[in-house]
């Protein structure tokens, strides 16, 4: 069993140091590094947000956010890998909307060092969290659940020791819990030349006539819409904010290290580079502390539900400004910075992929507008406003 035996700030840091000594590398094989698995099992960090009555650490999501914006910028892939078991765990810990033998289960196999992921995605499917009637089947047989399917950006890949696999049993949905590996599941290298997180090993996933025993049946139920779950979009964009405060921190050293000749100091010490820097600081502040904001404020039941459009709010501001900020920050160091002389350029794609991840784009604004909307209603129906009196 892991042992957590540093604090989680100063652990996300020692791993992160290592992980950036193989991001490089790891993004130009377009491979998950076997180090950084093994590190992440060996040294607990992936059992952080596991309830303490099961031997977890117990994080609140606020305190999640705050460790792994340390590990992401280390390496934004193998934060993404990592995210993923700890975004699960953190939400089924508050909700627990599954039989609780069957979550109890699922921290034995973390606390024993599993790596786990929801293998959700589909080809033909939107997003899962709208309610999904999947083409991944399960059907009991004499032998146990039968799954076939096909499963897309399955991050984690064959690292994973087991996959929480969305399918459809007649017209419910189901979560089957498959060992990876299982006669019948095949990896599919799809992933490795993507714009973003190429060392994440979310590659395709296929299931044929693969078997698991009964128990295996996670949870079952009508196909609908989940609830609010601030869990995945916030540590999801914590990713991206990370790779972003990287970005920073690295044209800063380049800054303060390049000397032009004609110059003879460093560019740091010009105006027009300290605006510029300044800029992208003021972004990245304004975006963490929201992120703080909405995660502390975040709770279930019908605080959640209130608190949501904030949690939007934060997603979309934290991957629209690592946007921005790794986009001027290739404009500070100039033409090296198109080079994998700094890993800058790496920075600048890996974000990209948190635009596609939900809520974003308009959806996100939709979510938030409405927020704002039904909040004053809500306030004006309470302090018993009327327009006409104005």
């Amino acid at each position: 069993m892991p042992i957590l035996t540093d604090t989680p700030i100063t652990l996300a840091r020692q791993l992160a140091a290592d992980f950036a000594c193989r991001a490089g590398a790891a993004d130009r094989l377009g491979k998950l590094p076997v180090e950084d698995v093994r590190q992440l099992k060996d040294s607990g960090y992936l059992t952080l947000t596991l309830p303490r009555e099961y031997g977890g650490g117990g994080l609140s999501l606020r305190d999640a956010l705050a460790v792994h914006l340390e590990l992401a910028q280390g390496s934004p892939s193998s934060a993404l890998v990592a995210g993923m078991q700890l975004h699960i765990f953190g939400n089924l810990s508050e909700a627990r909307p599954w039989d609780e033998d069957k979550f109890a289960w699922l921290c034995q196999l973390a606390m024993a060092g599993g790596l786990l992921n929801s293998i959700a995605s589909e080809p033909a499917l939107g997003s899962p969290s709208r309610g999904a009637f999947f083409k991944t089947t399960a059907a009991l047989t004499p032998e146990g659940w039968c799954v076939n399917g096909h499963k897309t950006w399955s991050t984690g890949g064959a690292h994973l020791t087991h996959l929480l696999v969305k399918a459809s049993i007649g017209t419910d949905t189901a979560v089957i819990l498959v060992p990876n590996h299982t006669a019948g599941v095949t990896w599919e290298e799809t992933w490795s030349d993507s714009l973003s997180l190429r060392a994440s090993d979310s590659h395709d996933v296929r299931f044929e006539n693969v078997i698991v025993p009964e128990g295996h049946l996670i949870h079952r139920s009508k196909p609908e819409p989940e609830g609010p779950n601030a869990w995945f979009p916030m540590m999801m964009g914590v990713v991206y904010l990370g790779a972003a405060v990287a970005a920073r921190n690295t044209v800063i050293r380049y800054a303060l290290e390049r000397v032009p000749t004609a110059l003879g100091k460093p560019i740091a010490a010009l105006p027009k580079i300290q605006r510029q820097i300044g800029e992208i600081d003021l972004a990245l502040q304004a975006a963490t502390a929201l992120m703080f904001d909405a995660a502390g404020a975040w709770g279930r039941g019908e605080q959640g539900a209130s608190v949501f459009p904030r949690i939007v709010a934060a997603k979309h501001l934290m991957t629209e400004t690592a946007n921005h900020v790794t986009d001027e920050a290739l404009r500070i160091a100039g033409g090296i910075s198109i080079t994998r002389t700094l890993p800058l350029e790496r920075y600048f794609r890996d974000v990209r992929a948190g635009l596609m991840q939900p809520p974003s784009g308009d959806t996100a604004l939709e979510i938030i507008g409405r927020g704002a909307i039904d909040a004053l209603g809500q306030k004006d129906e309470t302090d018993g406003h009327d327009e006409s009196a104005v």
